[in-house]
């Protein structure tokens, strides 16, 4: 599973995807002149810190995610945009999107429209995507009709492409779309750009972090909600030089500025929530781990993230609620609570589950 971090030009997009990733390293995409960069983020997860201390294991493994920094296009004022074919390029195969947008002021950087607005800017983003699923939907539509023989499939598949041109050239997106799961499955092989979740990450000098206001801050928010894409505002400078803490005054800083997460961790699980996915844990001495799994998904098929042995032996799912375990210290009082429970193949894993798979190959 993929996310791709997106955005015009000078807007620490890159910066961010270095934090969130630790490869400093962006030389070849710098210019704008490379091919996107990518990297993978560990996922914050205090389940997964509470249980190492716990067991004391001897590796802790946390879910992770892979993060794309998709080169930047410019906009200008009169509205050509360089680079926009490959940053749609790149955008296609991820599976969701995080909108990096500049409100921070910077005599240094100066902004490709001369001015900070970030509702603009998203707008500006938001927009060229629809029109490269316009443009897509067209050229579909026009290889049917250039065809010999039209079937009834080639029909019907007319007709859902004709009501999602419909759609957005009302400003819709994909995602917002209604379609039965049959209409779903097919829309996904087109890989949309208006149907991939979208998230928002405004990045705000630490004035504007402070006060939470920035330039069109009112526009941001009411555009996001009217489009239900999740806005969350950092100062991508402040969690620079946080990174740079040793750990003990890391730790520091943040309760005495009154901050009980760090962005950075806000954001890789926002992200990590983005796609539907959610961490079932593995516990021992050996290895305290989070499995990524997409909500919904069995026992069974869990087992399998693990070993395709153990999916295909399964016997049954031991299953511990971390809730249950964290309130009462200790394995042996969860059970004395008859709060240990074995699951069949069809369970539906949620959330936070620890669980041990027996199973017989």
């Amino acid at each position: 599973m993929k996310i791709g971090l997106i955005g015009l030009n000078q807007t620490g997009k890159t910066t961010l995807f270095s934090l969130l990733t630790g490869k400093i390293d962006s030389s070849n995409i710098s210019t704008g002149k490379g091919s996107a960069n990518i990297g993978t983020c560990i996922v914050p997860d205090e389940r997964v810190d509470f249980l190492s201390g716990l067991y004391k294991p001897k590796k802790t493994t946390y879910a992770k995610i892979e993060l794309t920094d998709i080169t930047g296009f410019s906009t200008s004022n009169d509205g050509h945009n360089s680079g926009a074919a490959r940053f749609l390029n790149d955008v296609r195969p991820c599976d969701a999107i995080v909108h990096v947008l500049r409100a921070f002021e910077s005599d240094s950087v100066v902004h490709d429209l001369s001015s900070i607005d970030p509702a603009r800017d998203l707008e500006a983003v938001e927009t060229e995507m629809l029109f490269a699923d316009l443009e897509m939907i067209e050229k579909r539509i026009g290889r049917i009709r250039a065809g010999k023989k039209i079937t009834k499939e080639n029909e019907a598949e007319i007709a859902l492409l004709e009501r999602c041109f419909d759609w957005l050239e009302k400003g819709g997106s994909i995602l917002e779309m209604e379609l039965s799961e049959q209409e779903r499955v097919f829309t996904r092989s087109f890989a949309f750009l208006t149907e991939k979740p979208r998230l928002a990450v405004v990045n705000m000098d630490e004035a504007q972090w402070e006060s939470k206001i920035y330039p069109n801050s009112k526009g941001l928010r009411t555009l996001c909600a009217k489009q239900n894409i999740p806005l969350l505002e950092l100062c991508v400078e402040m969690e620079l030089e946080i990174s740079r803490l040793p750990h003990d005054e890391k730790q520091f800083f943040l309760t005495d500025t009154g901050i009980t997460q760090s962005g950075l961790s806000v954001l890789a699980q926002a992200s990590y929530n983005l796609l539907g996915l959610i961490s079932f844990l593995t516990i021992g001495d050996d290895e305290v781990r989070a499995w990524t799994i997409e909500k919904g998904t069995i026992a069974k098929s869990a087992a399998g993230k693990i070993h395709t042995d153990i999916e295909r032996g399964f016997i049954r799912a031991e299953v511990v609620k971390y809730k249950n375990l964290r309130e009462l210290g200790t394995m042996a009082k969860v059970k004395e609570k008859g709060l240990f429970r074995l699951e069949s193949k069809e369970y539906i894993v949620e959330d936070g589950d620890i669980i041990n798979f027996r199973f017989n190959v």
